[in-house]
């Protein structure tokens, strides 16, 4: 039986959150220790870097990268036009600026045509945004940064475990930000983690996450305090020990809803390049011009028969408001994000989610044709 409302994201938490938890109350111990310690090794080793530096959250993680690059006024930094605003936001809070360049439709990741025609000599980094759990083609971007002597940055947020060209994203950049928000693949609630193979980037990033201080009251920079706490650290130990559980779980749900959604012809569905592991951190249809309803009719009529769905996102960065007042958006074109932006939809996806009711999604998607 189907049990309605049915989401699109709910955290996979089972007794193995709660006991760990449980033991670091019972410790005393709440502050930055060796359960942060510990997860942070665990993910290192994952992730197949030498460093991983727990911090609060995924957007202080990029934030944190920038400025441990000393990315700053007079910088301009390349980032996709279709992404959450933290990737574009980041930039300007260090004091740079954001340059928007299009997407891929096939991947919904950036486009390296465009971000060739967007490199100036400002250009600092260039921020490889996974989305949706698929990698960016980061070994094209890894080259055009090598060639320019410009910093690869990996916004990882939304692939934990994600592979290209048989390694994990997060290893490729200089430095990668994943962000553990409740709806991740791997959460800690909030939460972030910056992962590195660079020892003098690591060292800085150290120092800037915890007021700059070398040792206990020696501060040797101007830092701030962005360090995660033991509680969250032992979810993501938790977490992290069955990711890889969660993450099939999540492949088979998106191979259940690609086989019984491939007849439907008013609708595309998510592509998986060749040299890429996808983690499904979404399942995101495209909603085609000739389909019975429009992408936005869609989404209520789903939400009437108990199914939520999510737009991600509705409108490309360069149209953000806040993007557009600072006069960031003059001259950008960026037309597949704005198609994109008009015609994607998140149909539920989370471990806990049954066959039956991806069932429940398809009949009633079915239905309106």
């Amino acid at each position: 039986m189907v049990k309605l409302p049915i989401r699109v994201s709910s955290p996979y938490i089972t007794d193995e959150e709660v006991e760990l938890v449980r033991k670091v109350l019972l410790s005393r111990r709440l502050a930055a220790g060796p359960v942060v310690k510990e997860f942070e090794e665990r993910f290192a080793r994952f992730i197949g870097v030498k460093h991983a530096l727990a911090v609060a959250n995924g957007t202080i993680a990029l934030e944190l990268i920038l400025k441990a690059l000393s990315i700053g006024p007079g910088d301009e930094v390349i980032v996709p036009d279709f992404t959450f605003i933290a990737t574009a936001s980041t930039v300007l809070m260090v004091g740079a600026k954001p340059v928007f360049a299009d997407i891929e439709l096939d991947t919904y990741t950036i486009d390296i045509n465009d971000v060739q025609n967007k490199i100036t000599n400002r250009t600092k980094a260039i921020v490889a945004v996974h989305l949706y759990g698929h990698p960016a083609n980061v070994k094209a971007l890894k080259e055009i940064c090598d060639d320019k002597g410009i910093h690869l940055i990996e916004d990882s947020a939304q692939a934990h475990g994600a592979k290209a060209f048989g390694k994990c994203v997060g290893s490729f950049g200089i430095a990668s930000a994943f962000s553990f928000y409740a709806t991740k693949n791997l959460t800690t609630g909030e939460g972030g983690m910056i992962t590195t193979d660079d020892d003098n980037l690591a060292n800085i990033i150290k120092l800037l996450r915890n007021h700059g201080q070398e040792r206990r009251y020696y501060h040797v920079m101007l830092g701030s305090n962005y360090r995660m706490s033991e509680i969250h650290a032992a979810i993501g130990l938790a977490q992290l020990r069955k990711l890889e559980f969660m993450n099939r779980r999540r492949e088979e749900l998106a191979k259940a809803y690609t086989e019984r959604l491939s007849n439907v012809s008013w609708l595309k569905l998510p592509k998986v390049m060749p040299w890429a592991k996808h983690v499904w951190h979404l399942f995101v249809i495209w909603v085609k011009d000739d389909a019975p309803m429009n992408r936005d009719k869609l989404s209520i009529y789903l939400k009437d028969k108990g199914i939520e769905t999510i737009v991600h996102y509705p409108r490309p960065l360069h149209e953000q408001p806040v993007f557009m007042k600072l006069g960031l958006s003059k001259g950008v074109k960026c037309p597949n994000a704005e198609e994109a932006s008009k015609h994607v939809l998140s149909l539920p996806l989370h471990p806990s989610l049954t066959i039956e009711e991806v069932d429940y999604v398809v009949k009633a998607l079915k239905e309106v044709g």
